[in-house]
């Protein structure tokens, strides 16, 4: 049966293997150190709520050294006072190292990890409700011959399945204490937290499982070989089974003289005997799982007739689960524009109320610019996206934590698979529309690293909501008002047509890179689809709060850097307008002669050829900040003030504006379209620059991938609006 809330189940026999290090001081001081405690389990067994549970707001969010893995950290104190400092360790299905977070997992319970201590005790997670899934990672980590308690989570809804688990029966046989727990109602957790701070005093869990005389024998010498390279014998063990299934050395491994051919020789030894090693752990574990789930396990009500199966039926129905998630989607588009619009508004209210205070009580000068221009400002310029984050990580955590978002990549795998994309990447894909930053960030939820590059570099193609402004401010100017096909306007047409080119350049890239620079096969999806369920709100919100947190602290300092630097640009070196001259008048004279000034008419003759002169050039480089920057630019330049995408003033000096060598207009509808397509292309947005070194790995990998996304977009918007306007011009429509 299984039991919330109560004693906590122990194996026989308690011992005292950690009091023999040493008595005195240093016993005293390895009583009062925090106990090291990591957190590990399958996607979907409600790992991070129980996490979230444990430790409430007492967390903080990082990275692991070197790699793009989240790191998460939480404590509490138990009852006897005991500091307690637990790890979450990515959600993972084997410790079989194949993803990044699957290496991060393993080496840290190896003790191997750079910046992290080695863990006392490790927590498994696993779902009462899949405990055969579930118990294969169990297993491997049993036999890694660390302090482990068994979290058996859900056990409610396994109850209302019709499944119960005997949490005792359940603790012989694995050899280390099982605790039942509910973590979206808190139940079972002060059994939970006893049994943790128990665990190093209990004697150490071993394999279970049997194996064959001749893989014993066959595998000794593998054994042998990781043991000579540092790790403990019973870590060796479990690797040296693992390592029969491994087609290339991981690189935890990677450097252990001999390793590979001994693993191959052994391989070769048991393929002679007739075994077929790359599938011999699997076979094992698997053996020995079922028999363990027939003394523990006991069922109620036949397989396939649960609520979720009823639930599927629909949802992934082939002609209805499509449809429905589409509905979904369309949910979740309109929501990011339309709910964080208000906020937005009152974020850019709050910013420029800030910037009004703090001008009034500084005395007018540079620090007043660089402090209300530059770092407020700037900054302000990325806070305005919070909500819109905020909005998202709320759906997609909503999502997560019901179990749909697994059918949702389920429906969509196929689809994307076209393009040699995995099916998890659509929802970043799709978060671009709104904002790439987000999207970007979605992308953790791709386990492979190749797929997740690919993500990563075609979601700035889709046509997020800073475009917007361009696309009106040329659209509302020079495309005229035509109906097309009796219904549809011109305008909308082109509007649309922006939108889709960058939608289908985006996948037609990806086709690219996945046969060229990040070539590789795309692996089958193979995912567990959980029970549905409610979820907790308040882990979602700790989730949500963690992201949006995450964003503000590392992103926001990037951008704060490189605000500062372009306020210097636009104010050095000084100009001294006229006394009499108007202040939009002495605007513009400043931005002409400021660095970026200078700056524009510096690449003038580079964006010559797409038809831009150098006040397009400046507007440009200007808007690497962000690239509504662009139409503010340019309402500086023709000296109007501060504009927007529908200033009546601006577009009629858009109209008028003549180039003094030709005589000719310097904007036709020709030059608009080229101007558009040049930015549904062009990476202009810093705030995404820096979200792309951080999500790439950081450091000086992550600044060459940013580096090369930003080159090859660059060199996508130069020749795309190259073409279209020479083209343009060609075809006669240059006036």
């Amino acid at each position: 049966m299984n039991t919330v809330g109560t004693d906590v189940p122990v194996s026989p026999s308690p011992s005292s293997t950690r009091s023999s290090r040493g008595g005195g001081d240093a016993h005293r001081a390895e009583a009062e150190r925090p106990l090291r405690v990591a957190l590990i389990g399958n996607p979907n067994t409600g790992k991070s709520t129980l996490f979230n549970a444990l430790t409430g707001m007492r967390q903080r969010v990082g990275n692991y050294s070197g790699v793009t893995v989240e790191r998460v950290e939480g404590r509490y104190t138990s009852a006897s006072g005991r500091r307690v400092r637990v790890l979450d360790l990515p959600g993972t299905y084997s410790l079989s190292a194949s993803s990044p977070d699957e290496e991060i997992a393993l080496s840290v319970l190896l003790g191997r990890a750079a910046d992290v201590e080695e863990q006392d005790v490790v927590v498994v997670v696993v779902d009462a409700q899949n405990l055969e899934r579930n118990l294969f990672l169990a297993s491997q980590v049993l036999e890694l011959g660390l302090p482990t308690v068994i979290a058996l989570n859900q056990v409610d809804a396994a109850e209302a399945a019709g499944i119960q688990v005997d949490a005792v029966e359940l603790t012989l046989e694995l050899g280390a204490p099982v605790v039942a727990t509910v973590a979206t109602r808190g139940q079972g957790l002060d059994v939970l937290r006893k049994a943790i701070e128990r665990a190093p005093e209990l004697p150490r869990p071993e394999r279970k499982m049997e194996l064959p005389e001749e893989l014993t024998a066959a595998l000794a010498p593998v054994e042998r070989c990781l043991v000579d390279a540092g790790l403990s014998p019973a870590a060796a063990a479990m690797e040296a089974l693992r390592l029969l299934a491994v087609t290339e050395m991981e690189g935890h491994l990677r450097g252990i003289a001999d390793l590979a051919e001994v693993a191959e020789a052994a391989r070769q030894e048991l393929q002679e005997k007739g075994y077929h090693p790359r599938a011999l752990e699997a076979e094992m574990r698997y053996g020995w799982i079922a028999e363990v789930v027939e003394r523990t396990v006991h069922r109620r009500t036949a397989r396939g007739n649960s609520l979720t199966d009823r639930i599927d039926a629909v949802l992934l129905h082939r002609v209805a689960g499509p449809l429905i998630f589409l509905f979904l989607m369309a949910i979740v588009f309109q929501s990011i524009f339309s709910w964080a619009e208000p906020v937005m508004g009152a974020v850019e209210g709050a910013v420029a109320g800030l910037g009004n205070l703090v001008g009034a009580l500084l005395p007018e000068g540079d620090l007043q610019s660089l402090i209300v221009d530059g770092v407020i400002a700037g900054v302000g310029s990325v806070v305005v996206f919070l909500p819109q984050i905020v909005i998202l990580f709320l759906f997609i955590g909503f999502l997560e934590d019901t179990g749909y978002m697994a059918r949702a990549a389920f429906i969509m795998d196929r689809f994307m698979r076209g393009v040699g994309l995995h099916g998890r990447s659509f929802i970043p894909m799709l978060s671009g529309y709104a904002c790439a930053v987000p999207g970007i960030m979605a992308t953790r939820t791709i386990e492979n690293e190749k797929d997740r590059l690919v993500t990563i570099m075609v979601v700035p193609l889709m046509s997020c909501s800073a475009r917007l402004p361009v696309y009106t401010l040329m659209i509302g100017t020079f495309i005229p008002p035509i109906t097309v096909a009796g219904i549809f306007n011109l305008r909308g047409v082109t509007l649309l047509s922006m939108y889709l080119l960058g939608t289908v350049t985006a996948l037609a890239v990806a086709a690219l890179f996945k046969r060229t620079l990040l070539r590789g096969p795309t692996r089958p999806m193979i995912m567990e689809l959980p029970p549905y369920r409610l979820p907790d709100p308040k882990s979602l919100l700790l989730t949500v709060s963690h992201r949006a947190g995450l964003f503000l602290k590392r992103a926001g300092t990037i951008i704060l850097a490189l605000s500062i630097v372009l306020w210097a640009l636009a104010t050095y070196p000084k100009s001294t307008p006229p006394p009499t001259a108007a202040p939009e008048l002495a605007q513009e004279q400043q931005l002409a002669q400021s660095f970026l000034g200078q700056a524009g008419q510096a690449v003038a003759p580079l964006v010559e050829p797409l038809g831009f002169d150098w006040k397009i050039g400046v507007s440009i480089l200007s808007s690497f900040a962000a690239r509504e920057v662009f139409v503010a630019t340019m309402g500086t330049i023709y000296g109007v003030g501060e504009a927007d995408e529908t200033s009546s003033a601006l577009r009629e000096k858009l109209r008028t504006e003549i180039n003094p060598l030709t005589g000719e207009p310097v904007y036709t509808p020709l030059v608009a379209v080229a101007l558009m397509v040049f930015y549904v292309y062009a990476m202009m947005c810093m705030s995404t620059n820096a979200v792309v070194v951080r999500e790439t790995g950081g450091g000086l990998k992550g600044l060459k991938w940013a580096g090369f996304q930003f080159a090859y977009m660059l060199v996508l918007a130069y020749t795309a609006a190259f073409l279209v306007y020479r083209g343009g011009l060609a075809l006669g429509f240059g006036t």
